[in-house]
């Protein structure tokens, strides 16, 4: 079986390991990174410590409008794909990357396995919805997270959902999802991301001295990270947040791993030197994957926009702020492990009071992502269902 894994950022590195890991001793896995995210602290230091092969392909498509973005990656993603000729594509997430993997490999009638598959925010105005939506409709396999993504398929229309109403190892024939092009087959394999956090938290603090370097105590600081375009890219907004965090250092320490745009767009509010000198808020480069599992589990709590942060803080039991309007991750909000927030000083202030305050319980969520195995389900899957070119 040769599988071509189109990935492209951060996100999508953490949720490739635990396949890679599995996928790559036994099959030909071929990796095309398709470098949207191309900083080093974001991109070639996450290859290293997470041990993904090194991608065979580097489309080096930087950054630039969504349109640009994901045409330049189409067609480099299409000229290697008549080159290598896979049995299937496998995409993660909701990136431009995503969808360039998705649309490539449709066009040239190659199985699209689409990891992460059925989440949702029911918010059209966000990029990534439009992502996972188009993927997902183009997609043969879909790999759900959450028994919650299943039934979003469902409400869609999709009607093969493996695993409901009979086991999967039970299946001995598969819908013909090549004649029947686009509507594929749906299961709850669980999420990857927490396979990853299961498989890196013991090897992080062994390896990491990020709380030493940063001169922190565990339990005695809050983590925030910025970076989506709605809260960056509107000075209104990403100076409501500034302030906010700001307010908040004057209680607790707070570190602030800063995205290259969110840095950018600060330079356009304020003067980083003045706000590098504010007491307790230390803003640091971008920080490696084993890096950020450590500030994750060790922090009191969360205030983030970023949708893979906001489930990791789940994991690691951690109470967590998110500003957004909506979430994909519905479970952490109903079990009260997070909270969504609006870009508002005082209100920011206010949900994280309440999120320290808060006591959560773990059963509710303990069942929603799985147990750890959603890398050798999709592995099994493939295999059991293999495609034939």
């Amino acid at each position: 079986m040769k599988i071509v894994t189109v990935i492209g950022a951060r996100p999508q590195f953490i949720k490739a390991a635990p396949v890679s890991s599995i996928l790559s001793p036994k099959y030909n896995e071929i990796i095309i990174h398709t470098g949207q995210h191309y900083d080093h602290d974001l991109s070639e230091v996450f290859f290293k410590e997470l041990g993904i092969p090194e991608p065979k392909y580097n489309l080096a498509a930087g950054s630039g409008s969504h349109g640009w973005q994901t045409a330049k990656m189409v067609a480099g993603i299409e000229a290697i794909l008549m080159m290598e000729n896979p049995d299937i594509v496998l995409v993660y997430g909701d990136t431009n990357s995503t969808l360039a993997g998705a649309l490539a490999a449709s066009k040239l009638h190659i199985p699209i396995a689409h990891v992460e598959a059925g989440v949702r925010t029911y918010d059209m105005r966000m990029p990534e919805e439009v992502n996972r939506v188009v993927t997902d409709r183009l997609a043969s396999f879909l790999f759900c997270p959450t028994e919650t993504a299943v039934n979003n398929l469902k409400l869609e229309g999709y009607s093969s959902i493996l695993g409901q109403g009979q086991p999967v190892e039970n299946m001995e024939t598969l819908p013909d999802i090549y004649t029947n092009y686009g509507f594929g087959i749906a299961c709850n394999v669980g999420d990857v991301m927490y396979d990853a956090a299961l498989m890196f938290a013991e090897i992080a603090f062994k390896e990491s001295g990020i709380l030493g370097q940063l001169g922190l105590q565990e339990k005695n600081f809050v983590l925030a990270t910025i970076h989506r375009p709605q809260n960056t890219d509107r000075t209104q907004n990403l100076a409501q947040i500034i302030n906010g965090l700001v307010a908040i250092s004057e209680e607790t320490t707070v570190v602030f791993p800063v995205h290259p745009r969110t840095r950018k767009a600060l330079a356009n509010i304020c003067d980083l030197n003045l706000l590098k000198k504010v007491p307790s808020f230390k803003l640091t480069r971008p920080v490696s994957y084993l890096d950020m599992i450590v500030l994750e589990s060790s922090a009191a709590a969360i205030i983030t926009d970023s949708g893979g942060v906001q489930h990791e803080a789940a994991f690691y039991r951690v109470p967590c702020v998110t500003i957004l309007e909506r979430t994909p991750w519905i479970e952490t909000v109903n079990n009260n492990w997070n909270r969504l927030c609006p870009p508002d000083k005082n209100k920011i202030i206010e949900a994280y009071r309440e999120a320290i305050n808060s006591n959560p319980s773990w059963d509710g969520l303990c069942s929603c992502y799985g147990t750890g195995d959603a890398a050798k389900k999709i592995i099994g899957i493939l295999e059991k269902y293999r495609p034939s070119r």
